[in-house]
């Protein structure tokens, strides 16, 4: 539901604007920075597991900033060097900080700084419910949907977008509370929204195959999830997505397929080089499925 080029959502629900991570990283074309070296560096302790030497270099971006768009990019950039630990709350802890920054830009940029302060509410739920708690999950990404819907006009993303992202998280949610009903009833809802709004649609289609796998996977038909799952790596856009990967995985793991399920943990494990949402958990994850150091 995808998107920002370093951090993305859902598994990645739409595209994001990039104003924090070309200060994270220097914008393309520009001389290499030190600040761009760190924010590498720190990023790539994350995907190796070396986490509290990550935040040690983040802090110090954090307390170095230069301006407050760069403080904000480097507490984004903390926020998911805690996911990379499945920790949800110190990563809603500096979400929240990223989220105040897009406040004090309502007036300047109004349309950016509301959806901006949706993504980041949506980020943090993301990361929770990958750690198992539902019940942030549920709050922060109810809060940016209504952060979301604040944008005023002329909006640059539709009210349909935000109910699509919200009825796509319900679903994920009841599905892992084990709500098999109220999974299928916001898995239609999300359905409905895609078929309201033939332009959004067309950037969000390719998500939808993986929620109907997601609530067949939580929800104990395996052989459905087995089928959306490969379908959805078969779409354009999906096949280096990581969280995919480890979701057939894990499928064939249920299903007693040692062999394809680490396969596809694997694969999940190489891919997931980004430091966002879906590399924070699947990278960690991945690892300990595969038994490497």
């Amino acid at each position: 539901m995808p998107a920002h080029p370093l951090f993305r959502p859902l598994v990645s629900l739409a595209l994001v604007a990039a104003p924090l991570a070309l200060v994270a990283q220097g914008a393309p074309g520009a001389p290499p920075s030190p600040r761009a070296d760190s924010n590498r560096t720190a990023s790539r302790l994350d995907t190796d597991g070396k986490t509290r030497e990550a935040r040690v270099i983040f802090q110090a971006l954090i307390d170095g900033a230069p301006d407050p768009a760069a403080k904000a990019a480097a507490q984004r950039a903390m926020a998911m060097s805690y996911a990379f630990d499945g920790d949800c709350k110190n990563t809603v802890k500096y979400e929240q900080m990223v989220m105040a920054y897009w406040v004090t830009r309502e007036q300047a940029e109004p349309q950016n700084a509301f959806y901006q302060q949706g993504e980041m509410a949506n980020e943090a739920a993301r990361v929770c419910i990958d750690a198992g708690d539902f019940k942030t999950a549920k709050a922060y990404y109810h809060k940016g949907s209504e952060l979301g819907l604040k944008e005023p006009l002329p909006r640059t993303h539709p009210a349909s977008l935000w109910d699509f992202r919200l009825q796509h998280a319900l679903a994920r949610l009841a599905a892992r509370g084990g709500d098999t009903a109220g999974a299928q009833r916001h898995l239609a809802a999300a359905r409905k929204a895609l078929d309201s709004d033939s332009a959004m649609a067309a950037a969000q289609e390719r998500y939808f195959p993986y929620l109907v796998g997601y609530v067949a996977f939580y929800t104990g038909d395996l052989k459905g999830a087995e089928a959306a799952f490969t379908g959805a790596l078969a779409i354009q856009g999906n096949q280096r997505d990581p969280f995919m990967h480890a979701l057939l995985g894990m499928t064939y793991e249920k299903l007693g397929q040692a062999d394809k399920a680490k396969e596809y943990f694997q694969k999940a494990y190489d891919l997931s080089t980004a430091h966002n949402p879906p590399a924070a958990f699947t990278r960690p994850f991945a690892r300990k499925k595969l038994g490497l150091p």
